[in-house]
């Protein structure tokens, strides 16, 4: 049989030449430069928590409470210097001088190996600080040890020298690093993000005092001073703290929806959970049920706020950036993490629930009402589900990916993401130009309803959240989520700004923790766009730097196109593409076509995370802003607008 064109045609292209020049040998320094995402993640440029420069920061002062635990050095200072350059200085032993070299510089090289010397540390792997010394454009360590200092200074992973003098200060090690900002582009330390940190380490590990630019942070009460500053909504009874020698636990029931959990192993965050998070929420319920001889896991759990922290020793996480915990056992050859977790639970909440009655008959009231919402729910969710199921096929409203965040061995899934948007013209851009792999799109039909006050049933029947509910699969929590990042894309005007409140409002009523753990955002999209012909514009640097950015796929055309995300980015346009460039505002997302929209939904993506806080009271805030109080909100506006007449001219112009 005679093979078809298509055939013929990969047949005779040419073999690519393979031969001793194609094999290379990287040094330790080398590949971790060349492949950074298989030692810390995503680079980014810090603006989010999971960026690539808190890795280097974690990495680094891991080490300083890896010092702490051992007994060596009660304090750490932590210096960012105009948020772009780090120095941590520890008053531990100090690492080893002879090998100061190989223990900063070579991979599969360090003290951690020796459980003797670190019995239960988070880094086990010898990585840690060499990712952070052959990322970083400079990096100063000196080791502080008997009355000697060794002195360190490397340029890319690369050793730039190397001294030994006498010291009086005390023993410890001192690191210093600057990010390279050919790798973490336009990076910046965010001071709210390095604050969290550092006050986690804290919680964690009582008596520790880390100084912070000159500010003291330190904690001791643990886990109780964790959940008393993250609680947004108030307890219902007194925080419920318990410790043991290598666990520790709070819990506390409030009249939020959901479940939120805290949890750590080793002093490490795992905001993705694993066999320790999964241990407290299955023995809390079994416990709690067993006491009251009935009710459900979910009721029991409804409304719950707890953390847990354990020590493991070798503990075996999921991934390089630790962040979910995958061991079973609590040490090689000892109980099973589910076991220890559990028989420490049940002993000592249950002799708490026989001892403070005034306790148990709050949260038993707290159970039953949710209990009662729950059986509610059941008779008519099914009605519900059907309808939705009806409308989700009839209006296509969810243009799914194909990597989702709960696809566990998924290199890719912390990229998946959902766009909200509102419109079909708005939905066929972003759709048309998406990443099909990861970028999901969701389309909204007009304002969502306000879910301020509601109950859940109301809003199930919602059938515009009752779908997005489903595309996101959080009806019973945040294990299934299927997007690590829900993103509101909605129009840069009035209408556009009330229906991503709606929205928000949505998720902090019912799903308080997906906005918590970080998960949603708002997408920036340019308010102009300014563009010039080549032939006008003398800075050959701003021409370089916007086909820099164009697209693979876009075709060089005479004219310099800048998008602009405020009115000063707009002047500075203006006067980087020469006189008389053409200017377009954009009114809405359905005006941008899709293959601009490229753009701004592409690696270079402008979104702002919503996050809470201690002082921002879910109840309060979602009162006052959607609540009924129409007219105070409306006193409020008119006594803080500003009209142009009001202000300087200088301003104006």
């Amino acid at each position: 049989m005679k093979p078809n064109d298509e055939t013929i045609e990969i047949q005779n292209q040419p073999t690519v030449e393979y031969t001793d020049e194609n094999i290379r040998h990287l040094s330790d320094m080398e590949h971790v430069r060349t492949r950074p995402g298989m030692y810390i993640g995503r680079l980014g440029d810090g603006s989010l928590p999971e960026d690539g420069i808190y890795v280097l920061l974690k990495e680094v002062i891991d080490n300083s409470i890896d010092e702490f635990k051992m007994n060596a050095g009660k304090r750490i200072e932590v210096d960012i210097d105009e948020n772009l350059r780090v120095a941590v200085r520890d008053y531990g032993r100090g690492i080893p001088q002879g090998k100061l070299v190989e223990a900063v510089s070579v991979l599969n090289t360090g003290g951690k190996y020796d459980s003797k010397a670190f019995k239960k540390s988070v880094g086990l792997n010898g990585v840690g600080v060499k990712a952070v010394n052959a990322l970083s454009s400079h990096f100063e360590v000196k080791s502080y040890r008997e009355g000697k200092v060794r002195e360190l200074t490397f340029e890319c992973g690369i050793q730039k020298s190397d001294k030994t003098s006498k010291t009086t200060d005390e023993n410890g090690t001192y690191i210093f690093f600057e990010p390279d900002n050919t790798l973490f582009k336009g990076y910046q330390f965010q001071n709210d993000i390095v604050e969290t940190m550092l006050r986690n380490y804290t919680y964690l590990n009582t008596g520790l005092t880390i100084m912070y630019n000159g500010r003291r942070i330190v904690s001791r009460n643990g886990l109780k001073d964790l959940l008393t500053d993250k609680m947004t909504t108030d307890s219902l009874y007194p925080i419920v703290h318990m410790k043991g020698e290598d666990i520790e636990i709070a819990f506390t029931h409030t009249n939020q929806y959901g479940e939120e959990y805290h949890s750590f192993v080793n002093g490490q965050h795992t905001t993705q959970g694993g066999t320790h998070q999964s241990a407290f929420k299955e023995h809390i319920a079994k416990t709690i049920k067993e006491f009251f001889g009935k009710y459900e896991p979910s009721d029991i759990r409804s409304g719950i706020v707890a953390a847990i922290a354990i020590n493991v020793e070798e503990p075996v996480f999921e991934s390089q950036t630790k962040i979910k915990l995958g061991s079973t056992h609590m040490a090689p050859g000892g109980d099973t993490i589910n076991k220890y977790v559990g028989d420490f639970i049940k002993q000592q909440v249950d002799n708490f629930l026989h001892i403070h009655t005034d306790i148990t008959e709050v949260m038993e009231t707290k159970i039953k009402e949710s209990e009662r919402e729950r059986k509610a729910m059941a008779g008519v969710t099914k009605q519900i589900r059907e309808k939705a199921k009806k409308a989700n096929l009839h209006n296509r409203k969810l243009r799914d990916c194909r990597i989702h965040y709960c696809d566990t061995k998924n290199d890719r899934k912390e990229e998946s993401c959902i766009f909200i948007t509102e419109g079909d013209s708005a939905s066929g851009s972003i759709t048309k130009s998406r990443d099909v792999n990861t970028q999901a799109v969701f389309s909204l039909r007009g304002k969502p309803l306000n879910s301020y006050g509601m109950d859940r049933i109301e809003v199930y029947k919602n059938e515009e959240f009752y779908l997005l509910q489903s595309a996101l699969d959080i009806e019973d929590g945040l294990d299934s989520l299927r997007y690590n990042k829900v993103i509101v894309a909605t129009d840069a005007d009035v209408d556009g700004m009330h229906i991503r409140l709606l929205t928000i409002t949505f998720f902090l009523q019912f799903f308080p923790e997906l906005v918590k753990k970080g998960h949603v955002y708002v997408l920036q999209t340019p308010l102009f766009r300014v563009r010039n012909r080549r032939t006008k514009i003398k800075n050959k640097k701003v021409i370089e730097a916007a086909d820099e950015k164009r697209g693979k796929n876009e075709k060089k055309t005479d004219f310099v196109t800048l998008y602009c995300y405020s009115e000063e980015e707009r002047q500075q346009a203006i006067k980087d593409l020469g006189p008389d460039p053409e200017i377009t505002r954009f009114k809405g997302l359905g005006e941008i076509s899709p293959e601009e929209f490229a753009h701004f939904i592409g690696p270079d993506m402008r979104i702002e995370q919503v996050t809470l806080h201690k002082n921002d009271q879910v109840a309060k805030l979602l009162e006052y802003y959607m609540g009924k109080n129409t007219m105070e909100r409306q006193n409020f506006i008119i006594d803080n607008l500003v009209i142009e007449e009001d202000l300087p001219e200088e301003e104006i112009n």
